[in-house]
């Protein structure tokens, strides 16, 4: 008797498990940490917004959700790393436009993948506005000063920039465009590079992002005179449109994406994950505490997005002469 019930207890608990085992096999992902692969150095604006972002989605998934810098080559080294990843869902690219829109677009032999076929978007972050910043020690008090000592003075005043295809360089380059100016541009690997630079008197001027700016900001150790789009906390720094030239220059942002051929399953998870984290109002908070500009977008308009600031990308590039 005790043998049957023995019997019969272990065979319900077999069917037991294989009833469950679609289940559980469905809900299988993601069971391990998921590496969050960053086109730039430790601190710089978009590092500091994935990091912020990475916790949220960690708390959503339920799993470790690991940064990881990979700086270098206007940000294309790191995404060529995910691009070649392993399409399981557990590597994703926090890619800025450097990454996946100018440096494609200033040279598109030299970079080896291509953003649009190579990448499956996941949903868009935020825009971060960037700032044109002087030393507070500077001679000129605004961009008008400015213009007018470098159209007196060619190539005499040095702009710290994160290298070609960067969009701090392209937006000094447009900014040179439109206003008549040259400059000499001065690369450097990171933004803490760039900003000791400012300070110590080694370059006249950089572009940051806000949320980098902020801290220097409110030490009254640099000061702004240009704004690449309008922020209610900067009234009297203006854009170029604001002081009359015709046009003006782009914002950076920035977005998850994955490497073609994540299973479905991934995706079914991935992408309402990431739209939960992004709308999450303590996340939001503090985005704009630090002057991003955040808001979800679905994969559809993020892929819209890219394909149509890269083709404006290129045909500025051939426009100023800047293709390779």
């Amino acid at each position: 008797m005790i043998r049957s019930i023995l019997i019969v207890s272990l065979l319900s608990m077999v069917y037991t498990l294989s009833i469950g085992a679609p289940t559980l096999q469905a809900q299988s992902f993601p069971n391990y940490p998921i590496q969050l692969v960053i086109p730039g150095a430790a601190g710089d604006g978009a590092d500091i917004a994935a990091r912020l972002f990475a916790e949220e989605l960690a708390k959503i998934l339920k799993v470790a959700v690991v940064p990881l810098n990979k700086p270098g080559a206007s940000g294309s080294l790191a995404t060529d790393f995910v691009v070649k990843s392993k399409k399981d869902g557990y590597t994703l690219l926090y890619a800025n436009t450097s990454a996946v829109v100018y440096s494609k677009a200033s040279d598109p032999e030299a970079v080896p993948y291509d953003p649009v076929k190579d990448l499956d978007p996941l949903g868009f972050h935020t825009f971060f506005p960037t700032i044109t910043a002087l030393r507070t020690e500077a001679q000129w008090k605004d961009l008008s000063e400015f213009v007018d000592y470098a159209k007196k003075n060619p190539e005499k005043i040095r702009c710290g920039t994160m290298g070609v295809s960067t969009i701090d360089y392209v937006q000094w380059e447009m900014i040179k465009s439109i206003v008549g100016i040259q400059t000499t541009m001065i690369p450097f690997k990171g933004v803490g590079g760039k900003t000791s630079a400012l300070l110590g008197g080694h370059i006249e001027a950089a572009s940051f992002p806000l949320s980098i700016f902020q801290e220097h900001y409110k030490a009254k150790t640099v000061r702004g005179i240009l704004l690449d789009q309008k922020v209610p906390d900067f009234p009297n720094i203006p854009t170029l449109q604001q002081l009359g030239y015709p046009r003006g220059i782009p914002s950076p942002w920035t977005a998850l994406f994955a490497p073609i051929g994540i299973p479905e399953e991934a995706k079914r998870v991935l992408i309402p994950a990431i739209e939960k984290a992004i709308k999450t109002p303590e996340l939001m908070a503090k985005m704009q505490k630090m002057w991003y500009i955040p808001g979800y977008k679905p994969p559809a308009e993020l892929k819209h997005l890219l394909v149509e600031d890269y083709e404006n990308a290129r045909a500025t590039f051939k426009k100023m002469g800047l293709n390779k």
